[in-house]
C-alpha cells in the first residue's frame, strides 16, 4: 500500500514539474486536421508581435505528434499588444501528397492581460479552416 502511495506521489510531482515549465502568461496552439480527424503533426507555427508598424518575430515551433505547441514563444515575455500566429500549412499537405488552397493561415489577436494563458487552436482542411480562443 505504501509503495502505491509513493508511486502516485511521484507521478503527481512529475506532472506538476512538466506543467510548471510553461507559465500561465503564454500562448499555446493546437492544429487538428479535420479532413482526416487527426492531430496535424509537423506544422510550423511562427509567432509575432506588432511593434509600431512592423511585426517582430518572437517564436517558431513545430506541432508535436498530438498537434500541439505548448508554448509558441518561450524566449519572449508576453506584454499587452497585437499578436500574429502564422501556421505554415502548405508543407504539411504537400508532405501528404494533398493539394491545398491555403499556403498558410494567419491568426491575429489582441492580448490585453499579459498575465493570462492564450490558446489558439486551428481546425484545418485542405480547403478551409476555423479558429477560436481556446482554454
Amino acid at each position: 500500500m505504501n509503495s502505491t502511495i509513493l508511486v502516485a506521489f511521484i507521478g503527481v510531482l512529475l506532472l506538476s514539474t512538466v506543467n510548471s515549465a510553461v507559465p500561465t502568461a503564454s500562448i499555446s496552439a493546437h492544429v487538428l486536421d479535420i479532413s482526416g480527424g487527426s492531430p496535424a503533426a509537423g506544422i510550423q507555427i511562427l509567432a509575432f508581435i506588432q511593434q509600431n508598424d512592423a511585426w517582430t518575430k518572437i517564436g517558431s515551433q513545430f506541432t508535436a505528434e498530438n498537434g500541439r505547441v505548448d508554448w509558441v514563444s518561450p524566449d519572449f515575455t508576453l506584454i499587452p499588444g497585437t499578436y500574429r500566429l502564422t501556421y505554415l500549412t502548405q508543407p504539411y499537405y504537400k508532405n501528404k501528397g494533398i493539394d491545398s488552397f491555403y499556403p498558410y493561415v494567419e491568426v491575429i489577436f489582441e492580448i490585453k492581460d499579459a498575465t493570462q494563458h492564450y490558446h489558439v487552436p486551428l481546425t484545418l482542411s485542405p480547403w478551409g479552416y476555423s479558429t477560436y480562443r481556446g482554454s
